[in-house]
């Protein structure tokens, strides 16, 4: 064949109406907008086709220099088998580690044990140099990260050689928990006199975080769990204002902790969302913006425990999104999490998906994917407004602490979490697995050995604790009419 004549063939050109027409002929007669057009958790409307955005400016992780950081969990328990499934992370391509203390609001029952000798027996023969530690969300957390300071200063290790996080988020802990040990106007007057000179140190690392994951998992809509966040971390620097501490140096040291979920589009409009929210709130409270460094973990509430192989496919998924989003550090959660403890299988298999992702894929070549492409910027957009909308809402019931104190936060998830239920059982949403094409019967699952353990429930200040759910727990015995009316949709 003449190679010339491909020269000369092409495409008539398409326009945005012809080219509703051809899909509409594809449709056979089914409603454009009914079949094409969807909607969000916050009304946010996405439709199938958006034209390229011009001068679009990426919006790249903290660390654009290096991929993300691949963390595994330290829960187990017993910390002497915890050490044991660490040193093999690491030796694997684990190259972070999340300390998931029990009690902590991500720990689902289990974790390390709060005792000051945990993180001794945990890294006993690890090497910590260029690790990322992090400490998850904890009602002690700053005698959580009291220990792991007073551990890096006595085996003498360099804390520029290694990133960490001490994940202190008192707001995190109320909202999972309901209580706080101490008054919120103790916990407002010590804790910057208690950080201030790890601050002005220089030091590079985050102390402070606002902790996403509780309002996610409790069903917390995206804006929602983005305007929480904001009025989290705006908590912070208040604090730090209050007792005439600078803002500047505190803001660098204040990270994010997000949930990635199976809508692909919407985890990575929602992390791209953050770090442009994150800014302009630095902007609005007068210091210059430092990048925000984010914190992924995949969601636990989009985890079934029918056919809990689909589960590897709903991390996979959210992994990818968290990793195209700019995710700093991200951490999946192993596909058994709903039956119990993982065992080392499970966990090898979260940790490869994010080697495959990271060594074979190379999510991490080219900085910000998304931008520039229409949908992800509008949807970017739209999640802004939408956030800085509940933002601007919860201020005025007087930041999130206090709402969750009152629980009309609280209120206001739980309507959101059945809303999105009622999606589920009339058939508009699906659980592959769970709601359509259940298998006859599971394949057992192997889990560890290991005691769960409750939340605590003392402390100085009390609220409504979120009610944390899976959202198949949440269909709970309408499971089967969720089933039977999807089932019938898919058959008309």
């Amino acid at each position: 064949m003449d190679a010339s004549i491909l020269r000369e063939a092409g495409f008539p050109p398409v326009d945005f109406d012809r080219w509703v027409q051809l899909a509409e002929k594809a449709l056979k007669g089914a409603s454009f907008e009914g079949a094409l057009v969807s909607d969000t958790d916050d009304g946010i409307i996405v439709e199938p086709l958006y034209d390229r955005t011009k001068n679009a400016k990426p919006l790249a992780r903290s660390q654009s220099d290096r991929r993300w950081r691949i963390i595994q969990r330290a829960d187990d328990p017993d910390p002497s088998r915890a050490n044991r499934q660490l040193i093999d992370d690491i030796e694997n391509g684990a190259d972070g580690v999340a300390l998931v203390f029990e009690g902590a609001q991500n720990a689902f029952g289990y974790g390390l044990p709060a005792r000051s000798d945990t993180i001794n027996r945990l890294f006993e023969g690890v090497k910590l140099d260029n690790l990322h530690l992090r400490i998850d969300a904890h009602p002690n957390g700053r005698s959580c990260a009291d220990w792991f300071v007073d551990y890096m200063r006595s085996r003498r290790i360099d804390p520029a050689r290694t990133t960490f996080a001490l994940g202190i988020d008192p707001t995190a802990t109320l909202a999972s928990a309901g209580c706080l040990r101490m008054s919120i106007a103790a916990l407002k007057a010590s804790l910057p006199q208690s950080l201030s000179g790890f601050f002005a140190s220089g030091l590079p690392g985050i102390v402070l975080e606002a902790d996403g994951r509780p309002y996610h998992n409790a069903g917390a809509t995206e804006a929602q769990e983005l305007g929480a966040m904001l009025s989290v971390a705006l908590g912070h620097l208040r604090m730090f204002e209050d007792a005439r501490q600078p803002i500047v140096y505190a803001a660098p040291h204040i990270g994010f902790s997000v949930s990635a979920d199976q809508d692909q589009f919407v985890t990575i409009a929602k992390l791209r969302a953050l770090r442009r929210l994150w800014a302009r709130l630095q902007e609005a409270c007068g210091i210059p913006p430092s990048p925000a460094t984010i914190h992924v973990e995949t969601s636990m509430r989009m985890m079934a425990a029918s056919d809990p192989e689909t589960n590897v496919l709903r991390t996979t998924i959210a992994a990818f999104a968290a990793a195209i989003g700019g995710a700093d550090t991200i951490s999946a959660l192993p596909h058994t999490v709903t039956h119990g403890l993982p065992d080392p299988q499970a966990r090898r298999l979260a940790r490869n998906t994010q080697l495959i992702l990271a060594s074979e894929s190379h999510l991490d070549f080219v900085c910000d994917p998304g931008a520039g492409a229409g949908g992800i910027e509008a949807l970017t957009e739209a999640l802004c407004q939408a956030a800085w909308n509940a933002f601007q809402a919860l201020e005025r019931d007087g930041g999130v602490l206090e709402s969750l104190v009152r629980g009309s936060f609280q209120t206001q998830i739980a309507d959101a979490r059945e809303k999105r239920a009622a999606a589920y059982r009339n058939g508009k949403k699906s659980i592959v697995g769970t709601t359509i094409y259940p298998p006859k019967q599971d394949r057992p699952v192997t889990v560890l050995d290991a005691e769960r353990k409750p939340l605590p429930s003392e402390g100085a200040v009390h609220c409504p604790p979120l009610v944390f759910e899976r959202i198949d727990e949440t269909l709970g015995e309408n499971m089967d009419a969720a089933s039977a009316t999807t089932a019938g949709e898919m058959a008309r």
